[in-house]
């Protein structure tokens, strides 16, 4: 049997995503609560705790419990997904730009960046993400051409990870990431909506085929404001 508190809880998380509570607004006072809800306390508390550990509300002591920002897209750390499965996932107005697209010749770092001893040609794409009108992401990838080739605009405009896998026939395995936060770029002025933000969350990721080949490394930089880096975290025993 479902418990109250989970349809309270799931209640108060539509009233502040369609904007009923806005951020940075009062909830009601556990009183009001109970009565709105013909319920005790213990009940409405347990609603508010699951509010506030998924990151709707903070409970303030004399004020009670503020509405936080929610207004974030959820950009998950772990797992391999492609900028196109998020947007379909998320439902928003989303477009890519592709700002450059071409072979160069890697220098040493490069060239141990990604494991390329023999000095392959590496494709450089450099991408900004439309979302909802603002440019929030821009994103560097650097791919081995011996593994991936015939990138074109279209191909990197829609999936680089479905023409791998569904045209070239590769399977992607896993990632090795880095998250830091770095001063705002001249390049990101340039490509992106930065607006008055002066610092990005840039992910460094180092992908992997199934054969554990390193085949490309993505530097994405997001506007801090916009997203929400989760991750699933299970306790080993």
């Amino acid at each position: 049997m479902k418990k109250k508190y989970l349809d309270i809880y799931n209640e108060l998380v539509m009233s502040i995503r369609d904007g009923s509570f806005k951020a940075g607004e009062r909830l009601p006072s556990e009183h009001e609560l109970c009565v709105r809800y013909d319920t005790s306390r213990e009940t409405i508390r347990k609603a508010l705790h699951l509010l506030a550990q998924n990151g709707y509300i903070q409970k303030v002591r004399g004020k009670g419990s503020i509405v936080l920002d929610s207004d974030k897209y959820e950009f998950p750390v772990s797992g391999l997904t492609s900028f196109k499965e998020l947007t379909n996932q998320s439902g928003q107005q989303i477009q890519t730009k592709v700002h450059e697209l071409y072979l160069l010749e890697p220098d040493r770092k490069l060239a141990e960046l990604l494991d390329n001893t023999e000095k392959v040609p590496i494709w450089r794409v450099v991408r900004s993400r439309n979302i909802d009108g603002e440019k929030v992401i821009l994103d560097k990838d650097y791919i081995r051409q011996d593994i991936v080739p015939g990138l074109t605009k279209t191909i990197c405009e829609d999936s680089l990870y479905e023409y791998i896998e569904n045209k070239l026939g590769l399977a992607i395995s896993y990632a090795k990431k880095e998250i830091v936060v770095e001063p705002v770029s001249e390049e990101d002025r340039e490509l992106l909506d930065v607006n008055n933000h002066d610092q990005m969350v840039v992910i460094r990721s180092f992908v992997y085929l199934e054969d554990t080949t390193l085949f490309q490394f993505t530097e994405s930089r997001h506007r801090p404001d916009k997203f929400r880096f989760v991750d699933f975290a299970r306790r080993s025993k």
